[in-house]
């Protein structure tokens, strides 16, 4: 399917691009727009006829698009000997302080709602979120002291749920921003 082509002045056979015939108006064949002159291309000169559109001797291929880019660097182009600072291990850090708060809430948060809807308090699961709550809660118990023993949870477990939340993210925000 490929042919060899020799071009006038330059002494070296090239490949004919996906089969073309000796007739092809790019190679000076009888269908060529100069009838048959032995000019590589239509336009008589040495190159092809629209810049950049077939790899000829006289001038280099187009570069490669998909490789033209610088390639790709791990780690958002941080550079490991930099350590903490504006490396990995502050976002890590502070990825593990924004996780444990939303854990801390979502505990507060899950024995807020198993009170309110008055779960089995002898069911194990119930008395585990309810220990982990207490826990987690211990600093801020009775803080609000009501009548209503479903405001009272509420309000007492609530707040300390926000303050995980606020405290955590805060940190984790100032961490990411070092």
């Amino acid at each position: 399917m490929h042919g060899t082509v020799s071009y006038p002045n330059d002494g070296v056979s090239q490949n004919r691009p996906y089969g073309s015939s000796a007739n092809s108006p790019y190679h000076g064949g009888a269908n060529s727009p100069n009838g048959g002159d032995t000019a590589p291309f239509p336009n008589g000169g040495g190159h092809a006829p629209y810049p950049g559109n077939s790899p000829s001797p006289y001038q280099s291929a187009p570069a490669d698009p998909y490789h033209s880019a610088p390639p790709h660097t791990p780690y958002d182009s941080r550079e490991s000997w930099r350590g903490n600072r504006r490396g990995i291990g502050a976002d890590r850090l502070a990825l593990i302080i924004h996780s444990l708060a939303d854990i801390a809430a979502g505990f507060l948060g899950l024995w807020i709602l198993l009170y309110l809807l008055d779960a089995n308090h002898a069911n194990v699961f119930v008395d585990f979120v309810r220990g982990v709550a207490n826990w987690l809660a211990s600093w801020s118990q009775d803080i609000f002291v009501m009548k209503t023993e479903g405001l009272r949870v509420f309000f007492n477990f609530a707040l300390p749920a926000l303050v995980y939340l606020a405290v955590g993210h805060g940190a984790a925000a100032w961490l990411r921003r070092l």
